[in-house]
């Protein structure tokens, strides 16, 4: 079982919840940008969560199913057709054999994903199947997806009822082109000057155009410290911001490097991630502060939340394999 890329676009890659635990290698995890998207699309697919799915930016391509397949779209919405036939995100969606997926215009986010019953089969490097495109290791042979390439789908172990699957709008994430983003406190805020901490609580930062997988650069106001010094690198992880040296800050994202020598301004909580991740250039985001407890709260709520998805899943299932 398979698909094939038609049309290649700017940047489709196979990803997934990415590479743990070889941080003190220097390998950084990768993975997605949007992990909720991608958790509940597996969810809704009864996939396994860490199942392998495609991450497409936009412009996007264009692939066609080689064999029937049950699949699900979630993260940005880029305007998906099946077959010229508009389709939604969320919604589990079966195409016929010869099938092709279009996404035509891109109405928000800048990250959609693609997920199909049973996960896509490619090999694994350092028990993933994320891409690092830095390394040229892992996904699809290393690198992003081309024109004729086919990339092979694992044969789900069942059939599920495909016509009354789709996702509450309550799991979905509130994407926006400016939205306010929870972050704990870092261990370096203090060395913030009392007036810039007031700045990074209450001005707005745009997403520079120097962005990428890596981090996400944010001009706004400089922010100053109250006794610069050197500092010894210390660990990193998906959503610290750090502060740079002329001021501005850096959002490190899925692709982060395992340590940094930057002032570790604040933490992105687990909840807020998936905003940040589909924000694009010019985009504003602004930060509000939590405590600790709140954001070990909201993450508990996911987990139950995405829990008790993949229990209305099992009860959706076939008659037959119920």
């Amino acid at each position: 079982m398979s698909l094939t890329i038609k049309k290649e676009g700017i940047l489709t890659t196979v990803q997934d919840l990415g590479r743990v635990s070889y941080r003190r290698f220097g390998v950084n995890p990768g993975g997605v940008m949007d992990r909720a998207a991608v958790r509940l699309i597996n969810a809704l697919l009864a996939n396994d969560e860490n199942a392998a799915v495609l991450e497409v930016h936009f412009p996007a391509g264009e692939i066609r199913f080689d064999r029937d397949a049950s699949f699900a779209l979630g993260g940005a919405d880029f305007g998906p057709t099946l077959n010229g036939e508009p389709i939604s995100n969320w919604r589990m969606v079966f195409a016929a054999k010869d099938s092709l997926l279009r996404f035509p215009s891109k109405t928000s986010g800048e990250r959609t994903y693609l997920a199909v019953r049973g996960g896509f089969d490619v090999p694994e490097w350092l028990k993933s199947k994320s891409t690092n495109l830095g390394a040229a290791y892992g996904g699809f042979e290393g690198r992003r997806l081309r024109s004729g390439d086919v990339v092979g789908v694992c044969e789900p172990p069942d059939e599920i009822d495909v016509l009354r699957s789709s996702i509450s709008p309550s799991l979905i994430p509130h994407y926006g082109r400016f939205p306010t983003v929870r972050v704990v406190r870092g261990g370096d805020f203090e060395r913030l000057t009392a007036s810039s901490q007031n700045v990074f609580r209450r001005e707005n930062f745009v997403i520079s155009k120097d962005s990428n997988r890596m981090g996400f650069r944010l001009r706004g106001e400089p922010l100053q410290q109250d006794r610069p010094e050197e500092m010894i690198s210390s660990a990193v992880t998906f959503g610290t911001i750090q502060l740079l040296p002329d001021g501005q800050l850096i959002a490190l994202m899925a692709d982060q490097q395992t340590a940094g020598g930057y002032p570790r301004i604040a933490q992105v909580i687990e909840r807020d991630l998936p905003l940040l991740a589909q924000l694009g250039p010019n985009d504003k985001v602004a930060f509000h502060e939590v405590d600790l407890s709140h954001a070990e709260e909201l993450a508990t709520e996911f987990e139950r939340d995405i829990t008790i998805l993949r229990v209305g899943v099992q009860l959706q299932m076939a008659p037959s394999k119920v």
